[in-house]
């Protein structure tokens, strides 16, 4: 008998890790092709789909990420408590690979001398921009890959992260709101969110079908976070359903003939699709979770080692980057999450004094 989401959304027991490691090694494989010739063009899921095997994976992590955030916030009531969570999972290791990236492979690759690029101020906006995520981030440092196929740039996976930044600001903002509610708060932050996960579902087919003209990358992620924060807050009425599932596969694996059908059908079912894969498939697979989360690490340091081997290998071909990538970035990755990750992560039920400010004591008030 199918069961529905909700059933399933109460422990740690689940295919989260795998799902987020398998969609940080479709980004690395994704870049393969661009960062070896130069034009994002070349990659084959964009000449088949019209949208590249990294826009999906990307897609996956907002996702997946929209459902779990919320999950957080729901379980902790506490906000101080939840943007503290979010602080230790994005920036520890975020700013750890910042400044390896601009003082030690910076400082390797540079076609400047050493005195003028430790002296360059770009190096300096470089890493407050790219550690804090507040304005952005930056991608360029001076003399470094300026001779690679994908020229200039560092570390173009970070683009994503000032966007989850703005999802998590959004969702916190949201949840204070509703606390000025005097019955129903539950009720009310499932409308706002449910209601915003569909506004931005239409405006971005409106905007594909070039209907309107408006948001463009932004929005997509957007309704991918808060159609997982939907799916969350709506998960005692899901139910997960094997021939569903294949239903949707199925239409996938038709829509692709077309690509304005296939982005359509995508947008609908992609996260259905996530959350089967997330619960329903156990076993054996499950075997996964005994090892750490990978996934982030691999994110972020895919990009810088990918333009390194690019540098130091010139004429590469996508496949012999991946081969090459793959291996070296797992390294990272693993010493990402075992030196850095999972300390940082222990560290959660240390409050720092400095998120004591006032508009947080709107969470200590009544539970929904």
């Amino acid at each position: 008998m199918p069961m529905r989401l909700a059933d399933y959304a109460q422990g740690r027991d689940n295919n989260f890790n795998l799902i987020r490691i398998a969609a940080a090694y479709a980004v690395l494989v994704s870049h393969s092709f661009p960062l070896a010739h130069g034009s994002s063009a070349v990659e084959p899921f964009t000449q088949m789909l019209g949208m590249s095997l990294g826009t999906m994976a990307v897609d996956v992590f907002f996702f997946t990420s929209g459902f779990l955030i919320t999950a957080s916030l729901m379980h902790r009531q506490n906000v101080k408590q939840f943007i503290w969570a979010r602080i230790l999972r994005i920036y520890p290791a975020l700013v750890v690979v910042v400044l390896l990236s601009v003082f030690c492979m910076g400082v390797y690759f540079t076609t400047q001398p050493l005195t003028a690029y430790l002296s360059d101020a770009k190096i300096y906006i470089y890493v407050l921009r790219s550690s804090t995520l507040i304005t952005g981030v930056s991608q360029h440092l001076p003399g470094v890959f300026e001779h690679n196929p994908f020229d200039c740039t560092v570390n173009g996976s970070l683009w994503t992260l000032p966007y989850e930044l703005k999802m998590y600001i959004t969702l916190t903002c949201a949840w204070l709101l509703v606390r000025f509610v005097p019955n129903g708060r539950g009720r009310v932050f499932k409308v706002v969110l449910v209601l915003s996960a569909v506004i931005a579902g239409l405006l971005l087919i409106l905007v594909h079908l070039h209907v309107v003209n408006t948001g463009g990358k932004s929005l997509r992620l957007f309704y991918m976070f808060f159609t997982g924060a939907s799916f969350y807050m709506l998960r005692e009425k899901v139910v997960l359903s094997r021939p569903v599932f294949a239903f949707f596969l199925l239409l996938l694996l038709g829509s692709s003939l077309h690509k304005e059908i296939f982005y359509i059908s995508y947008v609908l079912v992609i996260g259905y699709c996530i959350l089967f894969c997330a619960y329903v498939p156990s076993g054996v697979i499950r075997n996964y979770n005994k090892l750490g989360d990978y996934s982030y690490g691999l994110y972020v340091y895919a990009f810088p080692v990918q333009q390194s081997i690019a540098a130091l290998v010139p004429g590469i071909a996508p496949l012999g980057m991946l081969v090459l990538s793959s291996a070296t970035t797992l390294i990272f990755a693993v010493l990402s999450w075992s030196l850095v990750e999972k300390h940082a992560l222990a560290l959660k039920e240390f409050q720092p004094r400095a998120l004591h400010f006032p508009v947080l004591l709107f969470s200590s008030r009544g539970k929904s």
